[in-house]
């Protein structure tokens, strides 16, 4: 009965030990794999929830801003229109 204690708490920090810092070293790596290199076609404007399960997106897409609804079952098309012109304050993306 003595081992079995001595071996848990030897073992059982390790294990915790671990397990943090393989996810201390996945958050480091998910920031340098997920920036791509140059601009990018994409931007996201604005989003609204609607509901725990849906919700509204203004996307940038080569000039024209898109209102879509994304939901459990994906996203769909609801309006376009051109892009507003960018503020004197704001920093191109």
């Amino acid at each position: 009965m003595l081992w079995y204690i001595l071996k848990l708490l030897v073992l059982l920090p390790l294990i915790g030990g671990l397990a943090w810092a393989s996810l201390k070293f996945a958050k480091r790596m998910e920031g340098r794999f997920a920036q791509g290199s140059g601009p990018k076609a994409v931007r996201v404007v604005e989003t609204q929830m609607l509901s725990p399960t849906l919700r509204l997106a203004v996307i940038e897409f080569h000039g024209r801003e898109i209102l879509v609804s994304a939901g459990k079952n994906g996203l769909v098309r609801l309006a376009e229109a051109p892009a507003r012109p960018k503020a004197d304050g704001e920093v191109a993306a």
